[in-house]
């Protein structure tokens, strides 16, 4: 008899399984297989359950391209990318802990989970995030802190924003874009709708409304933009 088990919980993955299938998402396929040949019953502090789970990270977190040369960083391409729905406190908050002096060079992500009791799906949006703007980098279920992501963790307020700003404007497009668009309208100012409309000619209509959601918080923390939640307006406070 064979059952099959869906679940996004890597511990339970190791106990249970004789065998785990590690899916990549948009699009979906089988990015690995692990065997699990480990006599029952299984316990928490059996190494070789360390081992497998930290095997499952190390699969997950390992860019697909990374085995035949390509690029292994997330880095959108384009305005359309499906930015994970992350906020500014959550960000920063990351940034903070992985700055402090109870981690220090690679964090175990496994480690970091339990610690800051997150699930899965909640870890990778967020280190999927950092490694958009490249505060850190993530291989082999380990994620670091680059130099970048470390003046930020130890900078000032206003600093922070600056920098947030400059790496928003360097790697996210959507936000280079509505900035554009803005920068060369004679009055600085576009409707939301304008660029949803934009936005659903890649994504579906929810995850635009998402993606355009999330890059105006990111947006409206560094200052690159403002927005009016009344009139769903986008401007620029300042503009020269």
């Amino acid at each position: 008899t064979t059952l099959i088990f869906v679940t996004h919980n890597i511990e339970e993955a190791a106990h249970l399984a004789d065998r785990i299938l590690v899916f990549s998402s948009n699009p979906g396929f089988i990015r690995g297989e692990i065997k699990v040949d480990i006599p029952r019953p299984r316990h928490d502090q059996n190494e070789k359950i360390q081992g497998i789970v930290d095997e499952v990270y190390t699969l997950m977190t390992t860019p697909v391209g990374h085995a035949i040369g390509l690029a292994t960083r997330n880095i959108p391409a384009h305005i359309g990318y499906r930015l994970p729905k992350v906020g500014i406190s959550e960000i920063t908050g990351f940034l903070d802990t992985l700055n402090s002096s109870d981690y220090q060079h690679k964090v175990d992500l496994p480690e970091l989970a339990g610690d800051l009791n997150l699930d899965l799906d909640e870890l990778f949006l967020i280190t999927e995030v950092l490694e958009i703007l490249q505060f850190a980098d993530v291989s082999k279920g380990d994620i670091t802190l680059t130099r970048a992501g470390k003046l930020f963790a130890e900078a000032d307020m206003l600093q922070q924003k600056q920098i947030f700003a400059a790496h928003l404007m360097r790697y996210v497009p959507l936000a280079r874009h509505i900035r554009r668009v803005l920068d060369e309208r004679p009055g600085h100012r576009a409707s939301e709708d304008r660029f949803l409309r934009e936005l659903e000619d890649h994504l579906s209509e929810n995850a635009a409304e998402e993606a355009l959601e999330t890059v105006i918080g990111w947006g409206r923390y560094a200052e690159l933009f403002a927005y009016d939640y009344n009139s769903g307006e986008l401007s620029l406070e300042n503009p020269e």
